[in-house]
């Protein structure tokens, strides 16, 4: 029998401290530029700029919402940070875009999809398992949905500009 870790008596929703997130954004960071470099052949120390830019944009967010008086998820505190320094009027956005330009973003997104499967929780496991089958059909209609309605919204905006 495996002895119980610090970590299987943590309830679910107990939340992440910065430090905590700051290391797993770093884990994250370290992974994306490896596959960034493997998928672009951009050298990971060129990429790095990029990537401890994403990264402190992410802790910022993340301090954000804990020290704002009304809750957002974490996610639209970090994509509120982002779009602010990127604005094009911002003085911020042409040194922002040189150094995070370099940092592919489907890298980026198997690195961060790979490390959010290792963090599934055993409760998500055991709602998949009473779901059975049938979660297998609606995970299909929603990946069809969502395919057919960008495959539309493209096909409509190609149409219209040509």
């Amino acid at each position: 029998m495996m002895e119980k870790t610090e970590l299987d008596i943590l309830p679910e929703n107990t939340p992440v401290t910065i430090g905590v997130a700051a290391c797993g954004l770093v884990i994250a960071g370290v992974i994306a530029l490896i596959a960034n470099y493997v998928a672009t052949g951009t050298s990971p120390l060129d990429a790095l700029p990029g990537m401890a830019l994403l990264i402190i944009l992410s802790l910022v967010g993340l301090g954000l919402g804990r020290v704002c008086p009304f809750y957002l998820p974490d996610i639209a505190w970090i994509t509120f940070v982002t779009i602010v320094v990127t604005l094009p009027f911002m003085p911020t956005a042409p040194f922002v875009a040189q150094y995070v330009g370099k940092v592919g973003f489907l890298p980026l997104a198997t690195a961060v999809l790979a490390y959010a499967g290792f963090a599934l929780s055993p409760g998500e496991f055991k709602v998949a398992r009473k779901s059975g089958w049938k979660i297998v059909i609606v995970a299909f209609c929603v990946m069809l949905g969502t395919f057919l309605g960008s495959a539309i919204i493209a096909h409509i905006t190609l149409a219209i500009t040509g």
